[in-house]
């Protein structure tokens, strides 16, 4: 007699099958790698973009310099980046800066091969903040004696020198701009920096 009950038979799943999976982690994980090292390509491209600006506004602000011709050598007026503290600081903080950047580059360049690496990218998220900070900070002080150079203060007697010193507010104004280009850039930085520590 045929007994019409049927023995369930587990079947162990085939090797193939199992294999089948693994390609599907692999991928994703290579994609994540893939977006992480184009993260890293576009942090190190951005800091060579930052430190060609913040090394144009040290530079412009450090030669700008006008003197007025008068008919006596003795007897002249000048106007330099060092007759004012302000752009002084922005000097040496814009120079500061550009050393900065030069100096990250390594870091960068390691978050590029070792794309998984949080301590680099941590290390240059602080540090880029700080840079933010300082180079935010010296190019809303020169903008504020750029701005009295150009329209002076009459209830203090402050009188607009661009009238006469041309050329002299035209290259301020230039680097000034141009640092705020450099401000715009750590914030991109910052920015990237934080989506890469996210997907870590």
């Amino acid at each position: 007699m045929m007994s019409s009950d049927h023995a369930a038979i587990d079947v162990p799943e085939s090797s193939a099958a199992a294999k089948g999976k693994a390609p599907l982690i692999g991928s994703q994980r290579e994609q994540k790698r893939g977006i992480n090292k184009g993260l890293g390509i576009a942090d190190f491209l951005l800091r060579l973009g930052a430190i060609t600006s913040a090394l144009a506004a040290a530079a412009t602000m450090g030669t700008s310099d006008q003197t007025l011709p008068f008919f006596t050598q003795f007897f002249q007026f000048e106007a330099s980046y060092d007759d004012l503290p302000t752009f002084m600081f922005f000097v040496i903080a814009m120079a500061l800066i550009s050393g900065y950047l030069v100096l990250s580059l390594p870091f960068s360049i390691v978050t590029i091969v070792r794309s998984y690496a949080v301590a680099p990218r941590l290390l240059l998220f602080i540090l880029d903040t700080v840079a933010l900070t300082l180079t935010t900070a010296a190019g809303a002080a020169a903008t504020a004696i750029v701005y009295l150079a150009h329209n002076g203060n009459p209830n203090t007697n402050w009188l607009a020198i661009c009238n006469q010193f041309g050329d002299f507010c035209q290259n301020v104004s230039g680097a000034v701009v141009t640092s705020f280009v450099t401000v715009v850039v750590f914030i991109v930085l910052i920015l990237l920096s934080g989506f890469a520590l996210k997907r870590h």
